[in-house]
């Protein structure tokens, strides 16, 4: 397999970024993530997928609670900071659902428990049922693509799940 390929292959994928928010030590702490999806919605499940070598693995066990932030596109800056590119000096926007840290400002909230981690590679998979949704402000989310954050054309949505037609 020719890696860099692959590498270059892969990151033509455009995804959201998250924020996945823990405790680490008695402190709130988090993880940029991109490798988030939703697996089911009876019962409501979602994945994500972490580097073996994320400290996330030593803190987020089955059973833990944590926080998923979908950011939005002036949140640029928190996707750096907790992607291993810390900014000294930053206000660190953390707001808390019953002791789970969350970003203040985020397009989106899910709260979720661990149920299930299995290994994958050099990624840890972590399926989590969701306790806790909260939708934010309607702004345009920011997307990574082929390892750059490029502006997107997009508008605001205008229904939440919950006013949208069973139909979808």
């Amino acid at each position: 397999m020719d890696m860099p390929l692959y590498k270059s292959v892969m990151s033509r994928y455009t995804t959201g970024v998250t924020v996945l928010t823990f405790w680490a030590d008695q402190t709130a702490a988090g993880m940029t993530a991109n490798a988030f999806m939703s697996v089911s919605l009876a019962p409501p499940l979602v994945l994500t997928s972490i580097r073996l070598t994320s400290r996330f693995n030593h803190h987020v066990r089955l059973g833990t609670r944590f926080g998923i932030n979908v950011l939005a596109d002036n949140q640029r800056t928190l996707s750096s900071h907790f992607g291993g590119r810390a900014i000294k000096g930053i206000e660190l926007p953390f707001s808390f659902y019953e002791q789970v840290p969350l970003l203040e400002g985020s397009l989106a909230h899910i709260v979720v428990k661990t149920v299930d981690i299995h290994p994958a590679g050099d990624h840890m998979l972590y399926i989590s049922e969701v306790d806790y949704v909260k939708l934010g402000e309607q702004r345009k989310p920011l997307v990574f693509f082929s390892g750059l954050y490029p502006p997107i054309q997009a508008s605001t949505p205008l229904l939440s799940w919950s006013t949208a037609p069973d139909s979808w």
